[in-house]
């Protein structure tokens, strides 16, 4: 008798495949914007459905201590393409976990497509559905990146401390040049411990920093210029966040700044290269309610409130330009609404939102300006 025949006379079974988990979420809108010019053009006031995004996850552990996650980002097309959906990698990494000790503390390591310093951290109060987090809107950096990461547990809850080295341009672009950024954060909850305050125990207040640099425009040189330019130009960012995030009460804010090296000239003898300098720096704070939740035995309400306020000035000093740039270009971000929960895993919500100049006027401050009312969804399966 062959040895196949064999282990099927004895009833023996294959070894069983690692186990997959698989999770996903989908959110988007039907939106309708409001004109921001006193005199709006023929057919300017516009409406749509919008799926923002899907994002399909998929992890699978790969031996001891190893893992695996994949997710995916299907979104809306910009590229002149004929598709108005294309997917790409949100993140894609190999993850190894330390053994845990008997306080908590552990160490877990990255490679891969991995989360940026600050942005999944902060998702984690914000409901991204309804919009991106303020530092990702004023384009202070990406959520994701391709890198290393460290993630250290801290004993006893008492929070999480984070660390990145990525390639510095995002994960919607590929590698641009040989600099490299690094980032940290250190997130604590000294109230975690804390039973005779429930409200507080996930009081976390984090502070963050990110020293990135990109190539000179003049990197390579070229015909007729004073030759290659190999120094890197900074890019770096800096903030802190606090907040609360009780199941029944949200509340938020935050404080960031950036600075950012540029370049001017042809970088030849006629018109030399210089280096210029821009700072600016934001300030959020949003919060999220379920008022019945307090009145309620069980501690739990499908209704609920959402208003956020972004105030941001993309420069508020400037050094080394022959002709100084306007400091004047702030504007803010409102956002406001109400939201019910469908069920355990699906919210829809009502909201305004309003990008404007900080006078509340029409304006061509960044970003563009926008005033419109959404019917936003979000489903976690």
């Amino acid at each position: 008798m062959s040895s196949v025949a064999q282990l099927g006379a004895q009833g023996a079974t294959a070894p069983a495949l690692p186990p997959l988990n698989f999770s996903g979420i989908i959110f988007g809108s039907y939106n309708f914007q409001q004109s921001t010019t006193p005199n709006p053009l023929n057919r300017q006031i516009d409406n749509a459905f919008i799926v923002d995004r899907a994002y399909l996850t998929f992890r699978m552990p790969a031996g001891d201590h190893t893992s695996i996650r994949i997710t995916t980002d299907l979104y809306q097309t910009s590229e002149t393409t004929p598709n108005a959906y294309t997917i790409r990698a949100k993140y894609a990494y190999l993850q190894y976990d330390g053994s845990k000790m008997d306080n908590g503390l552990q160490v877990t390591g990255r490679v891969g497509i991995l989360q940026n310093v600050l942005i999944d951290h902060e998702e984690t109060f914000w409901p991204r559905y309804l919009a991106q987090t303020a530092v990702e809107r004023a384009g202070y950096f990406s959520s994701s990146d391709v890198g290393l990461a460290t993630l250290v547990a801290l004993p006893n809850k008492m929070g999480e401390l984070y660390a990145t080295i990525t390639n510095g341009p995002g994960y919607t672009s590929r590698e641009i040049d040989r600099f490299k950024d690094y980032a940290v954060r250190l997130s604590l909850t000294p109230l975690a411990n804390n039973k005779e305050m429930p409200l507080l125990q996930t009081f976390t207040i984090t502070a963050w920093g990110y020293k990135g640099a990109t190539a000179s425009t003049f990197v390579n040189g070229g015909a007729a210029t004073n030759g290659s330019v190999g120094s890197a130009l900074d890019r770096s960012r800096a903030g802190l966040f606090a907040g609360i995030k009780d199941p029944r009460f949200v509340l938020a804010a935050e404080i960031a700044q950036r600075h950012e090296d540029g370049e001017s000239g042809a970088n030849t003898i006629a018109s030399p290269r210089a280096t210029t300098e821009t700072s600016g720096r934001l300030l959020s704070a949003f919060t999220v309610v379920r008022p019945f939740a307090f009145a309620n035995a069980s501690g739990k309400s499908p209704f609920g409130i959402v208003a956020r306020y972004d105030a941001v000035k993309p420069t508020s000093s400037t050094n080394g330009f022959a002709t100084v740039p306007p400091t004047d270009n702030a504007y803010h971000t409102a956002i406001a609404g109400l939201f019910w929960d469908l069920s355990q895993k699906a919210q829809i919500a009502l909201d305004y939102q309003e990008s404007l100049a900080s006078s509340n006027g029409v304006s061509n401050a960044p970003p563009t300006p926008s005033k419109a009312y959404f019917a936003h969804f979000v489903v976690n399966f």
